[in-house]
């Protein structure tokens, strides 16, 4: 790890017990106390996350739109000024670049929310597809932080350091200048865990004393640090894709199963041409979620087997804290992607019988607006 990038919260990761990893070229916790206490946490009471080491980049000029809505899959004519839309970046062959999440300020002013292991690439991509847009684009992410405060009481916690009424933030909406602590701060209500929450963006020099602020008042009510482990089951169990796993250049989001997020009904965007002949000829292959019958715990890259043969592989696996299952994501050819279908993962040696089941393998008890539809 000795290139590794540090956030500004690392001081923090250390004192909290936090056990660091390399994650995308940066040393980030894992876990704090354990990744199924901290998914616990956020799935009952709150849960609080570094995510600055996500990438962040502005598009201004007087093209904005028409750049961004040629850039992604999504239709950004949908949204108004202070709202988010999760979309796609695509390569020509209608492979992913990247998930993001767009944030308009105005018509010629966005934000992008990027992946930390693709912040380079992704930015390269953006200005080699700039040439015929009257725009700048500005990569700031080594300027930004970003907290996440998820879980049924992350409002309660949240509201304790702020005099805006955050209820009036709907979901996948932003203000801007929201005074945390005393600190201005762009609030967003989106998340990553299927739960409801924000996401604090602030400068570096800040957000230590946002973070202990939020660990403070939120004490009473059961917040807790959570690390990289929890956020990664916390997103599997509710059925949200992780880039480089159920999203790549190799993965289509047709593939992945967000054709929501894919209008190809739009006049043109990078790889229309490629996804519109995929949906036409129709899918060869799927990511299916899947229930181990017997006995052990799927994890990325195992091998997927039937009939005697390899015909893909897992994506993500866990032994799921919530529902109390070993499950996970495949790519299997579409023939075997029916509800029911018996499966057979490869565990070290061995082949083992699992289930193809829905995704969506935990579901919030209250109905919100959901962002993804899988």
């Amino acid at each position: 790890m000795l290139n590794s990038k540090k956030t500004a919260l690392f001081n923090v990761h250390e004192k909290y017990g936090g056990k660091i990893i390399d994650f995308s070229g940066w040393q980030l916790p894992v876990q704090y106390e354990s990744i199924t206490l901290e998914h616990e946490a956020t799935r009952n009471k709150a849960g609080l996350f570094d995510v600055s080491h996500m990438g962040e980049v502005e598009v201004t000029g007087i093209d904005a739109f028409k750049f961004v809505q040629n850039l992604v899959t999504n239709d950004i004519s949908a949204l108004e000024d202070n709202q988010v839309l999760y979309t796609f970046m695509c390569y020509e062959t209608g492979g992913v670049v990247d998930d993001l999440l767009v944030y308009r300020f105005d018509e010629e002013h966005f934000f992008l929310v990027i992946n930390a292991g693709n912040i380079d690439k992704d930015f390269e991509w953006m200005n080699k597809n700039s040439e015929k847009y009257n725009i700048d684009i500005l990569n700031i992410s080594d300027k930004i932080s970003q907290l996440a405060i998820q879980g049924p009481n992350a409002q309660t916690i949240l509201q304790k350091l702020t005099d805006i009424d955050l209820g009036e933030i709907n979901f996948f909406y932003f203000k801007r200048n929201v005074n945390i602590a005393g600190v201005s701060c762009l609030v967003s209500r989106t998340g990553y865990t299927g739960e409801d929450g924000f996401e604090i963006y602030l400068e570096n020099t800040k957000v230590e004393y946002v973070w202990e602020k939020l660990m403070e008042v939120g004490k009473k009510l059961g917040l807790k640090p959570v690390g990289l482990g929890a956020r990664d089951t916390l997103r599997f169990e509710v059925a949200l894709p992780l880039y480089g796993n159920e999203l790549s250049k190799d993965i289509s989001p047709l593939e992945a199963g967000f054709e929501f997020f894919v209008k190809l009904e739009k006049d043109d965007f990078i790889g229309k041409e490629a996804l519109v002949k995929q949906y036409t000829d129709g899918l060869k292959r799927k990511i299916v979620g899947f229930e181990m019958i017997d006995k052990g715990i799927p994890r990325h890259g195992y091998e997927v087997w039937a009939h005697g043969k390899q015909i893909g592989f897992v994506t993500t696996g866990y032994a799921s804290p919530t529902v109390k299952k070993n499950i996970g994501f495949a790519i299997v050819p579409v023939e075997y992607s029916k509800l029911g279908t018996i499966i057979e993962i490869k565990v070290r040696k061995k082949f083992l019988n699992a289930q193809v089941v829905s995704k969506r393998f935990y579901t919030k008890s209250y109905k919100k607006q959901q962002p993804y539809r899988v």
